[in-house]
């Protein structure tokens, strides 16, 4: 965990993998914390952490959902 004393030491980490993935990733984890603050990083680089509120992740999420991101991700054909 990080020594930053902005975040909080007792977050509980969650793990965006696909399901039936074990291995090491790069995964992004994802923590909710106090005050409406949500915390990622990757699981390569636990000390790295970014911060946002539930409100942006809450809008991040439905644009997932919606498509919106699609034109970044690269598609194996």
């Amino acid at each position: 965990m990080t020594d930053n004393p902005e975040i909080p030491t007792d977050l509980v980490w969650v793990r965006a993998a696909p399901e039936g993935e074990d291995g090491p990733g790069p995964w992004i984890e994802i923590a909710f914390g106090p005050d409406e603050l949500v915390y990622l990083r990757e699981t390569g680089d636990p000390t790295n952490i970014v911060t946002t509120t539930r409100t942006k992740w809450v809008a991040f999420t439905k644009g997932v959902v919606a498509g919106e991101f699609d034109h970044f991700a690269e598609l194996d054909d």
